[in-house]
């Protein structure tokens, strides 16, 4: 059974930053896709960063040169570190992942998800 499980999240003021991690265990290959995104209240789910199976990256606009996302294999933790946080950065991240090394930042991509972390930014 494949389960996604985030923390990290918390409560920073604008500037600041904040490292979210992501455990993901099940999976029989380890060549998997996994990636962050993000949905604040009344807007749509959108894609922050992910890294394929072979392990390139891709950012989202909004977040490119802040945010910087990693992989550590040995352990099956994804981590997404945040820095100079913006009041608009404050949104429930979630974890997903999938087996295989294509993936983007389209969440329909993507087979397994975490519960979500929440992070909020104060200006």
């Amino acid at each position: 059974e494949v389960q996604v499980v985030e923390s990290g999240g918390g409560s920073v003021q604008a500037g600041g930053s904040l490292r979210l991690s992501c455990a993901a265990s099940g999976y029989t290959s380890s060549r998997y896709c996994m990636g962050w995104f993000r949905q604040a209240p009344g807007k749509e789910r959108e894609g922050v960063a992910r890294i394929n199976g072979i392990g390139w990256e891709t950012y989202a606009d909004s977040v490119r040169g802040r945010f910087t996302i990693s992989k550590d294999t040995a352990k099956n933790t994804l981590y997404l570190q945040m820095n100079s946080l913006k009041p608009e950065d404050t949104a429930m991240y979630y974890c997903a992942a999938r087996e295989g090394i294509r993936c983007g930042l389209d969440s329909h991509d993507y087979d397994d998800w975490g519960q979500g972390t929440q992070v909020t930014v104060s200006s």
